[in-house]
């Protein structure tokens, strides 16, 4: 009985392992491959595998400002998401009463528009002549040629808009998971709610940090949409150069370059940031 359970086992992890395999295994052995061709190649003279390694290296020389700019607008962008995302999911989990799942749908609603759309939508709202920068400027917050297009406060704002959803489901589900009680205890043993919310409320919520963190900071790294419609050349992200490389350029060792030393940086830091955070059994 054991081993014809075990071999059900198999058999169920199958599909799995089939999808892995062909989708994530098979591309990224193509990728790293393709990492390593022979920069000198073309389309139309082919592509000769020579293990040039120097592609890394001329990649991290050439297009470093990208890379960094892309983690430090993700890095920003996750904090405002975790900031405005967690008093969003705290609200609905503890003060929405019956009106929980209405805020719920709320939440993902912009999910049913267009990730374009969506973006474009920002362009009109930041415009130059547009609502937001006329209040700004009338409220001397802005300087009269003053702009918020095309610049890092467009992008990081765009990113923070169409991540925010990815922070908040997370977050509901382990601060809706927290038992009153032990908040009700809180106040009795500790006389400021601030206390309270750091020794009870937040440990307690933390999976839902880390998790939140991660579907926002992966995703918002790599973006390069936010960066191609609201900011300008100064502000543009390696996704837009991996995708400009790929497709405008046809330099793939370059840009398969680029994208595995993205990849490998982000597991990395993965990897240490659920360390430090104590939740490795979220991996």
């Amino acid at each position: 009985m054991t081993r014809r359970t075990g071999a059900v086992g198999y058999l169920l992890l199958l599909p799995a392992a089939l999808w892995l395999i062909v989708f994530f295994v098979v591309p990224f052995y193509s990728l790293l491959a393709t990492s390593l061709f022979d920069p000198a190649g073309s389309d139309f003279r082919g592509y000769e595998m020579t293990y040039a390694w120097g592609n890394y290296v001329d990649a991290v020389k050439e297009y470093w400002e990208p890379m960094l700019r892309a983690l430090w607008y993700g890095a920003l962008a996750t904090l405002f998401c975790l900031v405005l995302g967690y008093v969003l999911a705290y609200t609905i989990a503890f003060k929405a009463g019956r009106w929980k799942n209405l805020l719920l749908v709320l939440v993902i609603a912009p999910f049913f528009t267009s990730f374009l759309i969506r973006t474009l939508s920002w362009k009109l709202i930041l415009a130059d002549d547009g609502f937001v920068v006329n209040t700004l400027q009338t409220l001397h917050l802005l300087g009269e040629d003053g702009r918020l297009l095309a610049t890092p406060v467009a992008v990081i704002a765009g990113l923070t808009y169409n991540f925010l959803p990815f922070m908040v489901l997370p977050l509901f589900a382990s601060i809706d998971k927290i038992d009153h009680r032990l908040i009700e205890a809180s106040s009795d043993l500790y006389a400021n709610p601030v206390v309270g919310f750091f020794k009870v409320t937040w440990p307690l919520s933390l999976p839902g940090v880390v998790s939140g963190t991660l579907l926002t900071f992966i995703p918002a790294a790599g973006d390069f949409i936010n960066a191609q419609l609201l900011g300008s050349p100064n502000q543009r992200m390696v996704g837009g150069v991996i995708q400009s490389l790929f497709t405008d350029a046809g330099d793939y060792p370059a840009a398969a370059a680029l994208s595995m030393i993205m990849m490998v940086g982000i597991v990395a830091m993965v990897l240490v940031y659920v360390r430090r955070a104590g939740t490795e059994e979220l991996l």
